[in-house]
């Protein structure tokens, strides 16, 4: 007879599979090796397409998708009580433990979270992202984190960074806040066989062209590059409003023969895409964690990244070049990138990030912060109302 599951894990966020992102994978991942060491894991996110109802995924991982359709940037339109029925059926029906929201501008985790506190469930929030405190847009959406996170359990952060961030605009106790990095599935990102020839040197930039990404320094910083290096070309994964730019840089300056714009790239082909290249470009102008970091690292390529919230803390001095994010800073950077290629050797790098980063590792500290979650006490009806006038007083 098959032993029960130690816990019964509720994931939450608007941003799930058929999607793919650093959060998206984050859960799935994060789904898979929970479900290794025993525990039942269900994810709830909104409809994809005609993608609805209850599907299963590799393992056995169940996936709600409920008849919501998204809003603007993949969210659900904020309705606070219109998600409470299918929320309460799915926690009585799956009989959950623990419900972990994910992502800071998932409406449907915010709204998710609030319900299984009325309910009595316990509760853990990740902060995948990074925000400022001056724009309209982040002033607003702070107080919404505030609002939502005042009666959590618990809270993982990504990075360092992040948890300084996320501590600063919700207000929640530094000490309920856990710093558990991302990982990188190393059986998948691996090197080439053998290596490509260094006659020419590809750099690979495999990003949304978004300007939260930094396309505009890529518009800037590519016809430099190739100015100063005859033997550079440029492979562009990813789509975006600023491929247009992009495309229009490639025409002014004739590099046509020299930057090659692939259009999105699916996350299964992105490995392949990796290993023809040399060098990984990453130009974010805000980053609180970058998985395609740790996977071109896992490949074997030299990363060049912008100096920017939790880069710095994802990969060994020897592994990265940094720079400011500015155009003239990110060039110099890859020339220093390129003189010291020739010391590179992608089996040993992808080796050590073995040794780095693992999912197995993310999922043992997670089970962690659940028994933490799990061994906090409820509070009453008027307590959790203090919290959340306090939060809006604030």
């Amino acid at each position: 007879m098959a032993e029960p599951p130690k816990l019964r894990v509720l994931m939450v966020s608007d941003f799930f599979f058929p999607n793919f992102g650093g959060v998206e994978n984050h859960i799935y991942y994060l789904s898979q090796c929970l479900l290794k060491l025993g525990h039942k894991v269900v994810v709830m996110t909104h409809a994809y397409g005609n993608r609805s109802g209850v599907r299963y995924m590799t393992g056995g991982l169940k996936v709600y998708y409920v008849p919501w359709r998204p809003f603007v940037m993949q969210t659900t339109f904020p309705t606070v009580y219109g998600t409470l029925p299918i929320v309460r059926t799915i926690l009585r029906r799956e009989k959950i433990t623990v419900v972990h929201g994910h992502q800071a501008f998932s409406t449907l985790c915010h709204e998710a979270l609030m319900h299984a506190r009325t309910m009595g469930y316990k509760v853990v929030f990740t902060d995948h992202s990074l925000y400022g405190f001056a724009d309209v847009g982040s002033i607003h959406m702070n107080k919404v984190l505030q609002f939502s996170l005042a009666d959590i359990d618990q809270a993982i952060c990504v990075s360092h960074t992040s948890k300084e961030n996320t501590v600063l605009r919700s207000g929640l106790s530094p000490a309920k806040v856990f710093m558990i990095p991302n990982a990188v599935d190393t059986a998948m990102f691996k090197p080439a066989s053998v290596r490509p020839s260094t006659d020419i040197i590809t750099i690979v930039v495999i990003s949304r062209l978004v300007y939260r990404k930094g396309a505009d320094l890529l518009v800037e910083v590519i016809p430099e590059v190739c100015r100063l290096y005859a033997n550079v070309r440029f492979v562009v994964g990813g789509d975006g409003p600023k491929h247009v730019r992009l495309e229009e840089m490639r025409e002014k300056h004739s590099l046509q023969d020299r930057v090659e714009m692939l259009g999105a790239v699916p996350h299964s082909r992105v490995r392949s895409v990796l290993v023809t290249g040399h060098i990984f470009l990453n130009s974010s102008l805000t980053e609180a964690f970058c998985i395609a970091i740790l996977e071109a690292a896992s490949c074997g390529l030299l990363t060049v990244s912008t100096r920017v919230g939790g880069v710095p803390e994802v990969l060994p001095d020897d592994m990265v070049v940094l720079a400011e994010p500015d155009p003239d800073d990110m060039v110099r950077a890859i020339e220093k990138a390129i003189s010291i290629l020739p010391s590179i050797n992608p089996e040993e790098m992808h080796n050590r990030m073995k040794k780095l980063y693992s999912w197995q590792d993310v999922a043992k500290r997670t089970e962690i912060v659940y028994d933490r979650a799990l061994k906090c006490s409820n509070r009453s009806l008027l307590e959790r109302l203090s919290r959340y006038i306090i939060s809006l007083l604030i």
